[in-house]
């Protein structure tokens, strides 16, 4: 079928509700449903930044948290590292995850509670636990973690549940390198819609150039969903033509199928 296409007006028209894009430095997105996103400056990038190592997360935090927090965090880790796994109903670095928004503040909380689940080897089990017995916030710092502690698809169910749900933050979230990596075609392309749907930024899928190219059947979901918006008199978003165009690229060569490095 033919796909359509906007008019140069309506391709350069920008939606008056843009999310701004989530992640470990973005403390300031609440969960908002479709249409109740706000505006913010694109990335200077179209591919996706590779995950952050932890390395990189922990120069991170000591470099900008005061000394206060960062006392607290080398504590939490410490304590995390010598305590690991599941211990009875809640385990100390539980409690940490759950302090770690006050402790360090709102900008660096994620990065903190990635570190903390990482010390504490937090398997299966204590992920599931955490993601579906914590906050909001706790569920996104499992979705974060996931690629440094999660090697096979075993952790899916908790991606197509943030997958359902409509707060961005978590979305943002549910389809980053994790999912890259291990959702199926039929279900990172409805990931990808829901997106478009909610107001995330594509620039926030990881590894979407890749998953992308060369997927007719995405442009061809991509295609009704414009046609759809277009016959109720409603804007297609610009994202939607970006990953259009995506889909006509040529699949990358052998070899580039990981560019996020090494899960650990």
């Amino acid at each position: 079928m033919t796909r359509p296409r906007a008019t140069p007006t309506a391709r350069t028209e920008k939606t008056q509700n843009t999310q701004p894009a989530p992640g470990l430095e973005d403390p300031d997105r609440s969960t908002q449903g479709p249409g109740d996103a706000r505006t913010r400056a694109r990335r200077s990038t179209w591919d996706t930044a590779p995950t952050p190592s932890l390395a990189d997360l922990r120069h991170h935090l000591t470099t900008r948290l005061d000394p206060p927090a960062r006392t607290w965090l080398d504590h939490a880790l410490d304590e995390a590292a010598a305590h690991p796994g599941l211990h009875g109903p809640i385990s100390v670095w539980e409690l940490r995850l759950a302090e770690a928004g006050r402790r360090c503040g709102p900008a660096y909380a994620d990065a903190a509670r990635v570190l903390i689940l990482v010390a504490a080897r937090a398997g299966g089990d204590a992920l599931t636990r955490v993601y579906f017995q914590g906050t909001a916030d706790e569920r996104r710092a499992v979705l974060h973690a996931l690629p440094h502690l999660v090697s096979g698809p075993g952790a899916l169910p908790m991606i197509e549940d943030a997958l359902r749900t409509n707060d961005t933050r978590l979305l943002s979230a549910a389809v980053g390198p994790y999912a890259a990596r291990h959702l199926t075609s039929h279900a990172w392309r409805h990931a990808v819609l829901k997106c478009l749907f909610t107001g995330v930024p594509v620039d926030d899928v990881a590894d979407l150039p890749r998953r992308a190219a060369g997927d007719g059947e995405l442009a061809r979901m991509l295609g009704d969903y414009a046609a759809e918006r277009t016959a109720a008199g409603r804007a297609v978003p610009e994202d939607l033509y970006r990953v259009l165009d995506l889909t006509e690229s040529v699949t990358p060569a052998t070899g580039t199928d990981h560019p996020h490095g090494k899960e650990s």
